[in-house]
């Protein structure tokens, strides 16, 4: 059995997928990741004592502008119109680790993995981008996607 490409077209050119005959349907991915940090970025961060201001809540407006760039990001992505997106964080001290989670939703013909995977992504850069003064030894680890419901291959947990 021959694979067929759905992101290329019959001479190999590059192309969106086309979800023109595709159902509208309801479509949620939640996608996580941490990041590990020194003792010293974890204290300054749960009690708000990094010089550049509020971590977590930069990094949340971060997450959410990530999820929305999404389209401009990765090539052939389609653009949606997302109902809702939210970026929550898990701070776990006893192991210097900082979880980040992005739950994307929209009605739509195609799925909203790849935003919630963004977001994530974006929340934990920007963690690393306001503690890096105070050590730049942070490792960005873990990012997958935990759960995905909705569309054509229906639903996905990690």
């Amino acid at each position: 059995m021959e694979q067929k490409f759905t992101h290329f077209d019959e001479q190999g050119n590059a192309r969106m997928v086309d979800v023109s005959g595709k159902e509208v349907t309801s479509r949620t991915a939640i996608a996580k990741g941490s990041i590990l940090v020194s003792r010293k970025i974890m204290e300054a961060v749960s009690q708000k004592q990094v010089p550049k201001g509020d971590v977590l809540g930069i990094a949340r407006t971060a997450g959410i502008m990530g999820v929305k760039q999404t389209p401009h990001l990765i090539p052939l992505c389609h653009t949606l119109l997302l109902d809702k997106c939210s970026v929550d964080f898990k701070l776990l001290p006893e192991e210097n680790r900082i979880t980040a989670y992005c739950t994307v939703q929209c009605q739509g013909k195609t799925g909203v993995e790849m935003e919630a995977l963004t977001g994530v992504t974006t929340a934990l850069l920007t963690i690393y981008d306001m503690c890096k003064a105070i050590d730049k030894r942070m490792e960005i680890t873990d990012i997958h996607l935990v759960e995905k419901i909705g569309g054509k291959s229906g639903y996905f947990k990690f």
